[in-house]
Order: C-alpha cells, then structure tokens, then sequence
C-alpha cells in the first residue's frame, strides 16, 4: 500500500531533504486533502514538535477531524498519544520515548501498549546507517535497528521506518535492510526514505512492506 506523508513545520506542509534541507513548502493543505481523498490512510507528521521546536497541532487536529491518519511527532507521553487518539487518529507513531541512547525502552513500550493497545502504536523506528536515530533524527544512538524491531514487536502493532542515508533523496531504498525488517517481525511494516516510483513501492509490497511517500508525491513522480 502507498501511504501519502503531510508533514508539518512552521504551519505549511513541507518536504525536507534528510530532515534538514527544505526542499518544498506549501499552504495549500486543502489541495493536499483533497488529492489524498481516496487513499485509505495518510500518514500526519509534526516536524516541529519532532525537533522541540514548537508544534502545528492545530493543523494536525484538521487532518485528523478530515481524513484516516497516522500521527506522529513529537508524541513521547502515554497522554500526547491518547490526545490524537481522541482527535480521530488512526494510530500513533512512538519513536524517541521507546529508546534511550543504548537500548530500547521497554519499560516505556510495556507502559505505552498497556494505556493505548497495541494496535493503536507504531513505532517509529528510523535509522542511519543501519542504527536508531532519535528526536527528530538529531539524536545518535548505538542501538542496531533490525534488533530494536525485533525486540519492540511484542508491544506494538506496527513499525514504520525511515531510512534516513536515502530519505528525501528520492535515489531509491535499501531494499535488503527492508527484507532483514520484513524477517525481524510479523507486525505491519512500514517504510520511508528515497521512494522514487511506483515500481518501488511495487517492490516494497512484494517484500510485505507499505510504501510511505513524500517527495516522490510533491514533486509529481508519482502522480495522484
């Protein structure tokens, strides 16, 4: 499945090359809604809160109120994630508050799946060079990504996963990381980072993966 993202920062909707360089920017979410009507589910992103640098909850809250959405950013407490369960999200993306610098969190992963279910958590767990990075991607940690999926299954429902060496690049994935995710776990997988076409998420798909696309969609390779 093809899984638009809308992600936000600085109240428009952005696409940032390596979650750093902006390389497009737009007002126009309505137009983005309404292209992304038929799609069963879109993927929400607050880069602001992400990064600690303020948030566009707002705007969040109208994706959720209009459209199916996973919502992700910035969502490291048990009451962050039931307040966009409550604004209509489909699930929520937990990434930095599952890890610490050297390990995954599990105290937090039994805590978070305990209060929310565990069909309602993705985890977000994004990598650079093959390890977990963490607040935003600002953050490094030594901790191995095929061994944190393994270990997070038991809490959560799913994994989505960017790869951020190739995200925004749109220069294709690391199809055999994906396939070591894909044999890490049974739960749904979800990946990120430098889709180019449809042949690619054609590709992810025949790997039991979902295709999240970004760039490919703004810049109009892959058309809606």
């Amino acid at each position: 499945m093809l899984i638009p993202a809308i992600d936000f920062k600085g109240g428009r909707v952005v696409q940032l090359i390596q979650g750093e360089r902006e390389a497009l920017a737009t007002d126009d979410l309505d137009g983005w809604l309404a292209k992304f009507a038929a799609y069963p589910l879109i993927q929400v992103i607050d880069l602001d809160a992400a990064m600690g640098t303020g948030d566009n909850a707002a705007l969040v809250e109208r994706v959720c109120a209009l459209r199916p959405c996973q919502v992700g950013g910035g969502i490291r407490t048990i009451d962050v994630a039931e307040r966009w369960l409550h604004a209509g999200a489909t699930r929520v993306i937990v990434g930095s508050a599952l890890f610490t610098p050297t390990g995954v969190n599990l105290s937090a992963a039994a805590s978070f799946s305990a209060a929310l279910g565990s069909d309602a958590i993705v985890a977000a767990a994004d990598s650079r060079g093959g390890t977990i990075v963490t607040h935003g991607w600002k953050r490094t940690t030594t901790i191995d990504l095929v061994d944190s999926v393994r270990t997070l299954s038991p809490f959560v429902g799913g994994f989505l996963t960017t790869l951020v060496d190739t995200e925004g690049l749109m220069q294709g994935l690391d199809f055999d990381m994906v396939a070591r995710l894909r044999a890490a776990t049974d739960k749904r997988l979800i990946v990120a980072g430098g889709v180019r076409h449809m042949d690619d998420v054609r590709h992810l798909e025949s790997l039991g993966a979902d295709a999240v696309a970004g760039m490919a969609i703004y810049t109009g390779a892959i058309s809606m």
